[in-house]
């Protein structure tokens, strides 16, 4: 039933996007030029014209579509990684479009109407593809198109998948049952129960509508994969397995392979690529050069107000460890009265803080006091964005205090950064933020970075935890 279902939803797909892309051509055509907000020499092609081309390549647009998963299951699907893919999606058609129109020597074909056709046909696919997602999610909220799932074994896993199910409605599993060798019968987690044993799994399979089994063996049971694994493909019931040493290993592994062996790298750490390292230092360099130039006046006005209210330099610079655990100086316009080097060290910024000035109080919340950090990412000791750099005394308390706190130091710290729009700045919870600084490192992307900066603007700049 459910891949039924999912053949119904890609085809209405298919049918959706021919209709955005042609949508998207009539709109740029009116906007080129029936709109009048573009200047018109006199005569240019009818709509028929420009839309012959586009309906001939119309099925390579379904297949670039299909290349880039945008007919994959919406279950687990990540709203800006389905963004990005309908973004390079249309910049390959378009690059496609535009060979055919050079080979056909089409020579009449505006250049500005496939400019507003990329943007148009990105915009309304977004959309299009928002509002079947919002509807999905309702209709599995509401207990329709849902999968009917079967669990094996009972360990840690079992208790933290049936609860990101319960928290994930719109992921529309139903689970049926556990069945575990271990516990006793009817024991009940998150309102699911022991059913039977693991033998019971090729009765329950043919005689229940079981659409996917998950299996989290307890690893001490591994012995028995080999035969649930085979059950199931009797069955012809899809097996998701979610290995009992997950913990270990980053959200998206990194798998290499030697003469034909798999290995899972730990640590896939994305900035470890030469190329993306150079993508992010240029981005870095001239990030920090144009926010100098637009926030000038605010520094300068601040150092003024620095020098007025508070006897002492405008500058304060402070030991912090960095890339590959290797300390550098990091500036911030000075928010407290100056203080002793050793107390300096060690102490913690927290509310009420009496240290600091009044004016330092204000540059704090609006982190006006964080500016000066542009030279330091011009000098190549931070990045816009990162893990924030801490000071050589927590680390090595934290280090021993909090699981995999070092990994952190293999990028660049940054200005900003994942936990800091999350909520996690301050005098909060250092482990949430390493949570948050792990998952920054193992996903990163020039789009994460770019909604990193995007949420900093809107609402990282004034944050309640910054003390």
């Amino acid at each position: 039933m459910i891949k039924e279902n999912q053949k119904i939803l890609n085809r209405l797909l298919i049918i959706f996007d021919a209709v955005s892309i042609m949508f998207s051509l009539m709109l740029a055509w009116w906007i080129r030029f029936r709109s009048g907000w573009i200047y018109v020499d006199s005569g240019y092609l009818s709509l028929r014209e420009y839309l012959l081309p586009v309906l001939i390549i119309m099925p390579i647009y379904i297949i670039i579509y299909s290349f880039f998963r945008l007919y994959t299951p919406y279950r687990f699907k990540n709203v800006f990684e389905e963004l990005f893919n309908i973004i390079k999606s249309n910049i390959m058609g378009l690059l496609i479009l535009v060979l055919i129109l050079f080979l056909f020597k089409e020579i009449h074909y505006s250049r500005y109407l496939l400019f507003i056709f990329a943007l148009c046909s990105i915009s309304i696919t977004t959309v299009e593809r928002i509002i079947i997602r919002l509807i999905l999610r309702r209709i599995r909220k509401k207990g329709y198109n849902l999968k009917h799932v079967l669990i094996v074994g009972f360990s840690e896993l079992t208790v933290e998948l049936l609860r990101r199910i319960d928290k994930n409605k719109q992921w529309g599993y139903n689970v049926i049952g556990i069945l575990d060798d271990n516990k006793k019968l009817g024991y009940k987690v998150k309102e699911k129960e022991v059913i039977g044993r693991n033998y019971d799994l090729e009765y329950y399979l043919s005689t229940k509508d079981i659409d996917e089994v998950f299996v989290t063996l307890n690893i001490k049971e591994y012995e028995k994969l080999q035969w649930v694994i085979g059950i199931c493909e009797k069955s012809g019931v899809r097996t998701q397995i979610i290995p009992d040493y997950y913990k270990y290993i980053p959200s998206r592994p990194y798998v290499e392979e030697v003469d034909g062996l798999p290995i899972i790298n730990i640590r896939h750490v994305p900035l470890d690529h030469v190329i993306y390292k150079v993508i992010k230092r240029c981005i870095d360099v001239i990030g920090s050069l144009i926010a100098l130039v637009i926030f000038s006046p605010i520094m300068l006005l601040t150092v003024g107000m620095i020098k007025f209210t508070s006897p002492g330099p405008v500058l304060f610079k402070q030991k912090r460890v960095g890339l590959n655990r290797k300390n550098f100086n990091m500036y911030k316009f000075r928010s407290m009265h100056v203080q002793k080097e050793e107390e300096e060290k060690v102490q913690w910024t927290t509310k009420e803080d009496p240290r600091r000035t009044k004016f330092g109080t204000f540059i704090r919340k609006t982190s006006i006091d964080e500016l000066p950090q542009l030279f330091n990412v011009l000098k190549g000791d931070m990045s816009l964005v990162g893990p924030r750099p801490e000071r050589p005394y927590f680390v090595e308390k934290f280090k021993e205090e909090i699981p995999k706190y070092m990994i952190k130091h293999q990028v660049r710290p940054g200005i900003t950064g994942w936990a800091q729009v999350n909520g996690w700045r301050g005098d909060t919870s250092i482990k949430k933020r390493i949570e948050c600084d792990l998952y920054y490192i193992e996903n990163w992307s020039l789009f994460l970075d770019i909604k990193i900066l995007l949420l900093t603007v809107f609402k990282g700049f004034v944050n309640k935890n910054a003390y």
